[in-house]
């Protein structure tokens, strides 16, 4: 991603592992940061990137997703909300209720996702639509085996039936939508300082069991990353 910059003005590498490479795109500073995976690494992210920069944020997700819709490996997913799929500790001890729960949907910004699609629909098929933010790579996500008991067999099937629309599973784009929607200040007394949107690779096909090759994936990178940056700069 970095090499599509004009220019490199700083890299650093941190000791919670994030990569940050900040540089200029037709005139306008932007940073690649790449954080790992999970909310609460999108947690330290926003936060406290929030914290060191002045001025309003726009922060676009690029990464990888499971589809469990019609989109295949390669396309591309843009999310226009998301929410958040967590595994229920209450259930595993009395068997009651369900052993995950959905948090209610958290919207994308609206300008910003709509010139990633139009960015995105350059590059492939473009699938837009919610998806399901797992609190865990394996159990959240409906990935079985025979160590652990998740009671998940049926989740991506249940994910779908609760959520009508749903096109993918991934691991932060809720937090990143909800923290952007919570930037309103400690008093929640002022404007959202956070505009965010996102935009997802489909690595695996969770329903027809099939994976992008490294090549594709490498291809589709490339080629989604201007996208990727003009949104960003668009604005």
């Amino acid at each position: 991603m970095a090499q599509q910059l004009d220019s490199i003005v700083f890299e650093h590498s941190s000791h919670r592992g994030f990569l940050t490479i900040t540089g200029v795109y037709r005139g306008v500073p932007l940073s690649i940061v790449a954080i790992g995976m999970g909310t609460s690494m999108m947690d330290f992210f926003v936060r406290e990137t929030r914290m060191v920069v002045d001025g309003p944020l726009s922060i676009v997700r690029f990464g990888s997703c499971g589809s469990i819709c019609d989109a295949k490996p390669g396309d591309i997913i843009v999310a226009d909300s998301a929410f958040g799929i967590n595994r229920n500790y209450d259930y595993f001890d009395s068997m009651e209720g369900t052993p995950y729960r959905l948090s209610p949907l958290e919207p994308s910004d609206g300008p910003l996702t709509e010139l990633l699609v139009r960015g995105m629909a350059e590059v492939g098929p473009v699938v837009r639509g919610p998806v399901g933010n797992a609190d865990s790579f394996y159990g959240s996500q409906g990935r079985t085996g025979d160590d652990f008991y998740d009671a998940n067999e049926d989740l991506v099937k249940w994910v779908r039936e609760q959520v009508p629309g749903a096109v993918a599973l991934e691991m932060e784009s809720h937090m990143l939508f909800h923290l952007a929607r919570m930037s309103t200040g400690s008093l929640n007394d002022r404007p959202p300082s956070i505009r965010a949107a996102c935009a997802l690779v489909v690595f695996a096909d969770r329903t027809g069991n099939a994976f992008i090759s490294p090549e594709m994936s490498t291809r589709m990178v490339i080629a989604a990353t201007k996208a990727v940056f003009d949104a960003l700069t668009s604005q």
